[in-house]
């Protein structure tokens, strides 16, 4: 299935119940429909078509989601980055990608590269939130108004061509554009997410950054659910809160420290919140003094645990709802309480088995490495045209990440005669700080810089609110 029918389907569906809530801005789905339409006849009109990459660099925001499906109905790939992103790292991935156009929000306008690895030419830039420039670069509003907004094109790849590259770190701290195909958002939805329906209404509040799987599958599944969208382009408790008040939020998913920062919030009492049904946590480990905290503070709401990464389009275990029941005899609390602190049990559209250094499986309670496969998982990592023959399709085959089929996540674990997963480190060092990964390597780079340091070595600790913690021994 191309994604592009997730959005034609809810338009047909339900075509004028909201999509979108952005900053006091509404748009039904026929009208964010007709807005994917003219963009992508106005980037087919700058030449972009199939295998072409479109960058977008913004906090989260509704042009977001028009430019993915726009770039998908062209059979262009699109590739979010890191608003948080410095100029040096914006160029290692642009020089990575070679994008045939960046949009941008005007905050960023000065960290583009103009020249060297990854100059993007200023009349291939379009500014999200600016008017046009005497650089020559585009307004994106006039992108849309100068074009049709009947659809010209549809896409004529297939549901395994990639349609998403995303950027991951990589084990020497280099990102890595980590490519996803259809298929591997598809193959999750359809199998996890109820279609759009004239008779069921919700609203799910989006605070995860887009450029972070859990946040593009988020979109994705509220776009082919026909739920409304409430978009906040950077969290804030207070922000949230309010959000959820306002509009009557049914879903929200939230990584660890956001959940703490919300139920700590000295004002969290005076929001109405009674509307929350689901609460999908995730990215990063939930320690349990903090899960425990938020079902108490939510009484009404389930709770969901989505353990994935980029490489696997994000949830390929869940903890269901029923398992943050606390109630029952004392014996049935204790293995509920032994029960959140795992990742629970994979899902049906993927396989996952924990397995040892030669790929066999291990027995129940024995330690090893996460292993998954299916239609879900990447195609491999993406990788110019070094060559200079024209053959930029990038595809690596995942490296030693991917071995006879099977991803090799990084993640050690164990698992329970009952099929309960449990993390117990992980095989790569990175460090889990708030749902976002970091690579000790470049923070200790940075350290050694400094003329008073010798040496330097960084760690993960285990830290409440954060899930992990960076720390640094220094001689």
């Amino acid at each position: 299935m191309n994604t592009t029918e997730f959005l034609t389907l809810a338009a047909a569906i339900v075509p004028d119940r909201t999509a979108v809530i952005d900053d006091g801005r509404r748009l039904t789905f026929e009208q964010l429909q007709t807005r994917v339409n003219r963009l992508a006849n106005g980037m087919a009109a700058l030449g972009i078509g199939r295998g072409h990459r479109v960058a977008a660099m913004q906090t989260n925001c509704h042009q977001l989601l028009e430019i993915y499906f726009a770039a998908a109905l062209l059979d262009a790939i699109y590739v979010p980055i890191n608003f948080r992103a410095k100029a040096d790292e914006l160029a290692t991935m642009l020089a990575i990608v070679e994008p045939q156009l960046l949009f941008l929000g005007e905050r960023y306008r000065t960290l583009a590269p103009s020249d060297g690895d990854g100059a993007i030419p200023a009349n291939r830039i379009v500014m999200l939130d600016a008017p046009a420039s005497d650089d020559g670069s585009i307004s994106y509003d006039d992108l849309l108004a100068d074009s049709d907004p009947e659809q010209q094109h549809f896409p004529e790849g297939d549901a395994d061509d990639t349609t998403v590259i995303m950027f991951t770190s990589g084990t020497t701290s280099i990102p890595k554009g980590v490519q996803l195909s259809h298929d591997s958002f598809a193959t999750f939805l359809l199998s996890n997410v109820a279609p759009a329906d004239p008779e069921v209404a919700e609203t799910n509040l989006i605070t995860v950054p887009l450029y972070h799987v859990a946040g593009m599958q988020a979109a994705l599944a509220a776009v082919f659910g026909g739920r409304t969208l409430a978009i906040m382009p950077q969290f804030d408790p207070e922000g949230w809160l309010a959000l959820v008040a306002e509009h009557r939020v049914n879903r929200a998913m939230l990584v660890p420290t956001m959940l703490k920062r919300v139920i700590d919030h000295p004002r969290f009492a005076d929001y109405d919140l009674s509307s929350l049904d689901v609460i999908t946590y995730g990215a990063a480990p939930m320690p349990l003094p903090v899960i425990r905290a938020a079902i108490a503070a939510f009484p009404g709401a389930r709770f969901i645990n989505a353990f994935g990464q980029t490489e696997t389009a994000s949830t390929i275990t869940m903890l269901p709802p029923s398992d943050h029941i606390l109630d029952g005899a004392p014996d049935e609390i204790e293995r509920k309480l032994q029960r959140l602190t795992s990742i629970g049990k994979p899902l049906d559209d993927v396989e996952v088995l924990i397995v040892d250094a030669d790929g066999n499986p291990v027995a129940a309670g024995d330690t090893g490495e996460i292993v998954a496969r299916g239609p879900r998982i990447m195609t491999g990592y993406w990788q110019p045209d070094t060559a200079g023959d024209g053959d930029d399709t990038g595809n690596d085959a995942g490296g030693d990440t991917i071995r006879n089929g099977w991803l090799y996540t990084g993640d050690l674990a164990w698992q329970d005669a009952d099929g309960y997963i449990y993390l117990a480190g992980r095989a790569r060092d990175f460090i889990k700080r708030g749902g976002e990964m970091i690579a000790p390597e470049e923070v200790e780079q940075a350290l050694a810089e400094h003329p008073g340091v010798d040496e330097a070595a960084v760690i993960g600790i285990p830290d409440l609110e954060w899930g992990e913690e960076v720390r640094a021994i220094v001689v």
